[in-house]
């Protein structure tokens, strides 16, 4: 067995997911904690007995205690409550906030020195709010959004000109949700921008179906939400905290001055290593796409000032 473990919170799809996927890659031991009793156990043994023809050979075991994470090198939350018809999002906010704070105390008791990962919505709020609780310096902890977005957009481009999404560079940042920041200019098709090969109409159509790309699937699913993509960015971040690959990823880091950004979580390029954010890259970005960041980080703040008020953090 491989002594290093990670500690994925929540047992639902997203977090199952990322279980599977951290074994198959091989990564390191799971442990698997949910509060539902029988979910993260029967999943935890559901991934062993895959073991026998998958050929890994790692620990993945579940339970509701928080124990089992105990010396965990990197925790992924990804649990909490979807947002439901007549919920407001102060009401999401409030429960999901309850749900990451009780997380991150247990992260503090059983393995103060991990790196967490945030997956759980409001993604970049409760970043912040994990970062406050923890006390951890702010490079061990950031959140996954722009990965997942960055995904979808070179996704469906890659549908749009029949290519490979590996051929395609692309960068979302801010927020995740609708004010995130795709940086257009940057964008290229096998090293030809994709201004010289699509409109302007059929760019922002691109970009609004990345924006509205959670939406989509879950009124095609009907009664639930994306997690192959999501847990799919979450271990490409955990990979490289594991195999120290100091790579650069879209990710909702800690600002303190860059991009004129202050004591706030938002998505912009940094380098994720072994120790977690070893870098924020400045980028030159344009007048217009500096502004729609600070947009977008200006909605990130009404939801910490919130908690604030309502005395959470």
């Amino acid at each position: 067995m491989n002594s290093m473990k990670v500690a994925v919170i929540g047992a639902g799809q997203v977090g199952g997911t990322c279980a599977q996927r951290i074994v198959e890659r091989k990564l390191a031991d799971v442990a698997i904690i949910d509060i539902a009793e029988g979910l993260a156990q029967g999943k935890a043994l559901d991934l062993g007995q895959a073991s026998a023809t998958e050929a890994y050979n790692f620990k993945v075991e579940g339970s509701t205690d928080y124990s089992i994470m105990q010396g965990a090198r990197a925790v992924i939350i990804t649990a909490g409550f979807a947002r439901r018809p007549g919920m407001s999002r102060e009401d999401l906010l409030s429960k999901n906030a309850a749900v990451v704070k009780d997380v991150v105390q247990n992260i503090k008791k059983y393995c103060p020195d991990s790196i967490i990962i945030m997956v759980t919505n409001p993604l970049d709020i409760m970043t912040y709010l994990a970062w406050r609780v923890s006390g951890f310096d702010a490079g061990r902890v950031f959140g996954m959004a722009g990965v997942l977005d960055t995904a979808r957009l070179k996704y469906f481009i890659s549908k749009t000109l029949d290519v490979l999404p590996s051929e395609i560079e692309a960068m979302v940042l801010g927020g995740h949700g609708d004010s995130m920041v795709p940086l257009v200019g940057r964008t290229k098709v096998k090293g030809r921008p994709i201004t010289e090969l699509l409109s302007k109409e059929e760019i922002e159509s691109l970009i609004q179906r990345t924006r509205d790309g959670g939406a989509e699937i879950v009124s095609l699913l009907k009664t639930g939400s994306a997690y192959f993509a999501p847990s799919s960015a979450a271990c490409e971040m955990l990979e490289a905290v594991i195999k120290n690959k100091s790579e650069v990823f879209p990710a909702s880091v800690y600002l303190n001055g860059e991009y004129g950004l202050k004591d706030i979580y938002c998505g912009v390029p940094a380098k994720i290593g072994g120790a977690g954010i070893e870098e924020i890259e400045e980028l030159s970005l344009s007048a217009e796409e500096l502004s729609a960041l600070k947009r977008s980080a200006a909605q990130v703040r009404e939801g910490i000032d919130f908690l604030i008020r309502s005395r959470v953090i």
